[in-house]
């Protein structure tokens, strides 16, 4: 299976757990779980292969997102609201701190 088809579907869980969270708290704890595993090891077994500074910290966001849904997937275990926020939390930094940082640093190409 493609790395950024497993990364997408992970995505995907990870969205709906945060959704699912307010009406089946238990389910959506399950699937957090596993999406964020996921999405963590893969994220870890994919350094940015580049030279750049930027690319390098862009991947240090990631790997703080990371734990922040980790984080968020221990506190749905616990039944606490706070969890939702992480995990938009984590979704922010991805998002916006590099996502899939292909290609940067190098002209974009």
């Amino acid at each position: 299976m493609n790395k950024n088809l497993i990364f997408q579907i992970a995505a995907i869980l990870i969205l709906f757990a945060a959704i699912l969270y307010y009406f089946m708290p238990t389910v959506a704890a399950w699937i957090m779980v596993f999406a964020t595993a996921t999405f963590s090891v893969m994220t870890a077994k994919n350094p940015y292969p580049g030279k750049s500074i930027r690319g390098k910290r862009l991947f240090g966001f990631q790997i703080f997102a990371c734990m922040l849904m980790i984080v968020a997937s221990y506190l749905m275990f616990r039944t606490k609201r706070m969890g939702v926020a992480d995990v938009g939390g984590g979704v922010f930094v991805v998002v916006f701190g590099g996502g899939y940082s292909e290609g940067v640093g190098e002209g974009g190409k």
